[in-house]
């Protein structure tokens, strides 16, 4: 995790165990916390705690206590749909949508 915020590539957490390490990371060095990507949120009480204190929130509301990565191995696909998304759909001004007005009721 000090890795990657030196380098300043992207860490994904997946689980307990590298919430704790990136806890311990983010001690060491408060700016870690800007390169850590969370997968999802774990099953163990002790993940929503850690995220709290680490200020992230998860991307994947899952209920899962799977292991073996399973959290951030659902998360690319997640991701490179995002990014599909921004680069290929069009712009509501480029289909000729209207900006939103908020409805109000009389």
């Amino acid at each position: 995790m000090l890795g990657g915020a030196i380098y300043r590539i992207p860490v994904v957490l997946d689980g307990l165990i590298s919430l704790v390490a990136a806890l311990l990371a983010q001690k060491l060095c408060p700016q870690v916390t800007d390169f850590l990507l969370p997968s999802h949120m774990g099953k163990e009480p002790a993940c929503a705690m850690a995220m709290e204190k680490l200020g992230l929130e998860a991307s994947i509301y899952g209920n899962l206590a799977l292991g073996e990565g399973t959290g951030a191995v659902m998360l690319f696909p997640l991701l490179d749909m995002a990014e599909a998304v921004y680069r290929e759909n069009s712009t509501f001004e480029e289909i000729h949508v209207g900006a939103y007005q908020e409805f109000k009721e009389e």
